[in-house]
């Protein structure tokens, strides 16, 4: 492989971002089981379908730490819609029957207002990370600035 077709090294920014997102997976996945164990009725399904949304959010963030905040939340948001459009085609709801990692993943029946409770949990997200990264350039701004002699 030549030296300019390798991928760049880890950064310290990239292993910071994978670490959070990894975190933030987590904490999703228990809030998502809180609300599942702790609610019911159209919160806990509309939360739950919000929880997917921000979900997909932290993979996508892990798997791509350079990624802007917006195409994080957009390509999580597509994942997600077409996820649920899919659901009217019928093979999730058979994979669903024998699987309940397909169940928990793809779902089994369309809802049309699910897909604006992933459009909610995609600009929560957004909103989230957006602000992470300011006060993360912020926060090196201050400490670059420092460094200079005045």
């Amino acid at each position: 492989m030549r030296p300019s077709a390798r991928p760049p090294a880890l950064t310290a920014h990239t292993r910071g971002v994978r670490a959070v997102a990894a975190v933030a997976a987590v904490v999703t996945v228990a809030a998502g089981l809180a609300v599942r164990a702790g609610a019911d009725g159209a919160f806990a399904k509309y939360a739950g379908s919000a929880l997917y949304t921000v979900l997909l959010c932290t993979l996508v963030a892990l798997c791509a730490p350079r990624a802007r905040p917006a195409a994080v939340a957009s390509t999580a948001l597509g994942l997600s819609w077409a996820v649920e459009f899919a659901q009217l085609t019928g093979v999730p709801a058979q994979w669903s029957a024998h699987s309940t990692a397909a169940r928990m993943v793809l779902g089994s029946t369309f809802n049309a207002p699910d897909l604006l409770w992933y459009a909610v949990g995609a600009a929560a997200a957004w909103a989230v990370q957006a602000g992470v990264r300011r006060r993360a350039a912020s926060a090196a701004g201050r400490v670059a600035g420092a460094a200079v002699p005045r």
